[in-house]
């Protein structure tokens, strides 16, 4: 049934004027009942299809995540229209034992999650999805795959975007100091190694989310008109199962110090103990900042928030 949807959705957006139903039937090899139950079907998943006397019409350029509209991914794209939180259900999908590359996508989420236990604001028009990875990592070395998660965003956005996307400790993506996506992940072990890592992401495309975070920014707003969502997360997966530098991940924190924007810079450190405040000498082999305190000293700061000066 999916590969039904998948014709009539070409045939359709290959067509500039509407195109009948007896016409879709002799086309797709199927009834003009089953034309139209599949039409509703994508209206109901909020393709814009108009339905008129002189046939079907796709009245608008649409941006739906749907797992047919990633070929070749199908088995590994979940999508929801809605749902508490990506990184819930990928960890469900994780745990049953679910490939690696397996993605859960939502159009908003009711308990999106941030970094420090606040919530993450998913308004409708932005990216929201969970990966599963299974690297073969001790787990003292997890937080590289969000490194290198953040070194294919910048890549992206750089390469076919033209925008000069930068790095802020720990996962943060930003644009001009403006913070366009943020990461998170959790990750569950076998003994001292990884056996599987979940990573959250939420980009802001064509959201607004200036009302929650006037620091922020997003795709449409940088770019002037709005941007696919599908286009986006396809091309992260490309570049992202494309990125592979071996089991160790060698190589992941040079790639990101190219595109950090908080190396060498005075910031403040907010842990759930304390605060601290330095300069951002290094970021060593783990991802853990090195910070330079105003007394010469230096400390290796595994987890926080790290906010510019």
């Amino acid at each position: 049934m999916t590969t039904v949807k998948q014709r009539l959705l070409s045939i359709l957006r290959d067509s500039r004027q509407p195109i009948s139903g007896a016409r879709l039937s002799a086309g797709l090899g199927v009834s003009r009942v089953t034309v139209w139950k599949h039409v509703q079907a994508l209206q109901a998943l909020d393709y814009p299809i108009e339905a008129s006397r002189r046939g079907y019409f796709l009245t608008a350029a649409e941006d739906v995540l749907q797992p047919w509209e990633f070929p070749g991914r199908e088995e590994r794209i979940h999508c929801y229209r809605e749902i508490d939180s990506t990184m819930n259900a990928a960890r469900e999908l994780a745990r049953e034992g679910c490939p690696e590359f397996t993605v859960v996508t939502a159009d908003r989420q009711q308990q999106g999650r941030g970094r420090m236990t606040r919530s993450w604001h998913s308004d409708p028009g932005g990216l929201y999805f969970t990966i599963v990875l299974r690297p073969a990592l001790p787990a003292a070395l997890a937080s590289l795959t969000t490194f290198a998660a953040g070194v294919v965003w910048a890549r992206v956005l750089g390469e076919e975007y033209g925008l000069a996307a930068g790095l802020k400790w720990p996962n943060d993506l930003l644009v001009g100091e403006r913070k366009l996506s943020g990461m998170l992940s959790e990750m569950e072990t076998r003994g001292d190694m990884v056996r599987f890592v979940n990573i959250g992401t939420g980009l802001n495309v064509n959201n607004d989310p200036t009302g929650q975070e006037p620091r922020a920014v997003s795709l449409k707003q940088l770019m002037g008109r709005p941007q696919s969502r599908r286009k986006l997360l396809t091309r992260f997966l490309d570049h992202f199962e494309e990125y592979q530098t071996g089991p160790s991940f060698e190589g992941v924190i040079d790639d990101w110090k190219g595109y950090s924007t908080t190396l060498d810079r005075p910031v403040t450190i907010q842990t759930i103990h304390a605060t601290l405040s330095g300069i951002a000498r290094d970021v060593d082999e783990t991802g853990a900042l090195i910070l330079e305190l105003p007394d010469g000293r230096r400390q290796r700061v595994v987890h926080g928030d790290c906010f510019h000066q």
